[in-house]
């Protein structure tokens, strides 16, 4: 079922540029300014090389995925939900839209933290984003940014493409720079993890692969977006060359950084530690120039992530898989509701952290965890309607391996976070069938349910004796 077709028609005004921006403004946020630290802390040079080869050819899986399925299923809107629904049936769905919005809160939240933790830098009481004051300015900002997008997507959307363009030339500056200064013979003592570092490989790529899906995430952004393009083929267009181009940019980043300073001295940097490489390389005033590219960066992926959260919820509610009243419009066309639970969910997160023994690191990885299953049942749909013996299919196996490596990779612990914020979601799907008048689950939906409460159970014994930190 798709969206009313005058709503579609009002809202159709994205071009290729500005769809492709959605995508480099959803993946381009807070984790590049964060690689070289978090790189460093696993792995050397040769396994970030073979980290990005892996990431990148799964990514690009995932991103073939999204633009087979623009195209051969250009009624299903919103991409992530509606291929979870059509493929697997409601409850399926409604995970998978729940899931999305609720690792899109999560991630909004390792934005304002890094911001505040960049800030800290110069104000000690922000500390490392997870301070009291931090989280009261935090919980300030998050509300003006909804009450912008409630002024209008077209408005948004626009401050989006300029923000974007801002935000990549201090990253494009970092990598040129870098090229410049880099040592060979840095580069090739930190190439095997550098002096004392003896993890094995194979652990030491593992180890990357939730922070590469964590800078990857968007690369959905222009699918999530399909109601509002003018051509529809322009959405799997945006899809692979912003994906590539991120890709280049990621890769560059974090290998780069090997070549300026030892591993152990990069392992050891201040968040954002694209900041404190920088200003190895040319003094003081790189810090401050990387630091005010960070806050413009993650207020832009803020942003795009705000959007695509509630569209989500507001498609879901337009399909009768989330309550009617996330479906409502205010005189703008924006889903006030479901941006103002979105938020509402960001600023309980927020609060969180002040409970947190690494605020950041928490976040990125619950909210990747969050992501997969979402991504998984999309990559498990591209597979079923693939003609068989086709790229088509091989593609979707590929990115459906690659989901399933990912979510291994991720550890018994965070999917049973992750069950924790599953479980009490269902009970929005409960009222939405309620609200139809149709059968809450099937008999194999049951079986779902039981799995994900059995697993929240699990999750909270876990953080009840000590097993499951935050």
């Amino acid at each position: 079922m798709s969206a009313p077709t005058d709503s579609r028609a009002s809202t159709a005004e994205l071009a290729l540029p500005a769809l492709t921006a959605m995508v480099v403004g959803s993946m381009v946020g807070a984790g590049v300014f964060s690689l070289p630290r978090n790189f460093a802390q696993t792995t050397g040079g040769l396994g970030a090389v073979i980290a990005w080869v892996v990431a990148g050819a799964g990514m690009l899986m995932l991103a073939f995925v999204f633009q087979n399925l623009a195209i051969r299923k250009p009624d299903l809107d919103a991409g992530v939900y509606a291929y979870a629904k059509a493929g697997f049936g409601d409850y399926p769905g409604f995970l998978s839209a729940f899931g999305y919005w609720a690792s899109a809160c999560v991630g909004n939240v390792t934005y304002w933290v890094l911001i505040k933790s960049t800030l800290g830098a110069v104000l000690p009481a922000l500390g490392e984003g997870d301070t009291v004051l931090a989280v009261a300015i935090s919980s300030v900002g998050l509300w003006l940014f909804a009450f912008v997008i409630l002024r209008g997507v077209r408005e948004a959307t626009g401050i989006n493409t300029v923000v974007t363009i801002a935000k990549i030339v201090p990253l494009v500056t970092f990598v040129v720079v870098l090229v410049f200064a880099l040592k060979a013979d840095v580069f090739s003592a930190n190439f095997f993890g550098g002096q004392g570092y003896d993890a094995g490989l194979g652990s030491q790529v593992l180890s990357t692969m939730l922070v590469t899906v964590f800078v990857f995430l968007g690369v959905e952004g222009a699918s999530v977006y399909s109601r509002y393009a003018k051509r529809r083929e322009d959405v799997g267009r945006a899809t692979v060359i912003g994906f590539l181009s991120v890709l280049a940019l990621f890769a560059s980043v974090s290998i780069l950084s090997y070549g300026v300073l030892p591993r152990g001295a990069l392992a050891g940097q201040r968040q954002p530690s694209v900041a404190g490489v920088m200003e190895s390389v040319v003094g003081p005033w790189g810090a401050v120039f990387i630091s005010v590219g960070v806050v413009v960066s993650v207020l832009g992926a803020y942003l795009a992530w705000t959007l695509m959260a509630a569209e989500v919820l507001f498609v879901a509610a337009r399909h009768s898989d989330m309550p009617r009243f996330l479906g409502r419009t205010n005189a703008k066309d924006v889903p006030a509701p479901a941006l103002l639970l979105t938020s509402g969910l960001s600023q309980v997160v927020l609060l969180l952290t002040l409970f947190s023994d690494d605020a950041f690191t928490f976040t990125l990885k619950l909210c990747t965890s969050l992501s997969l299953v979402p991504y998984l049942l999309a990559a498990g749909y591209a597979v079923r309607v693939a003609p068989a013996r086709t790229r088509e299919l091989l593609v979707g196996v590929l990115a459906t391996v690659y989901t399933l490596f990912l979510i291994v990779a991720a550890g018994v612990e965070y999917l049973l976070l992750s069950c924790i914020v599953y479980a009490p979601g269902t009970l929005l799907f409960v009222r939405a069938r309620r609200e139809q008048g149709a059968r809450t689950f099937t008999r194999v939906e049951i079986a779902l349910l039981v799995v994900v409460v059995l697993g929240a159970v699990a999750g909270v014994v876990g953080l009840a004796t000590g097993r499951i930190t935050i």
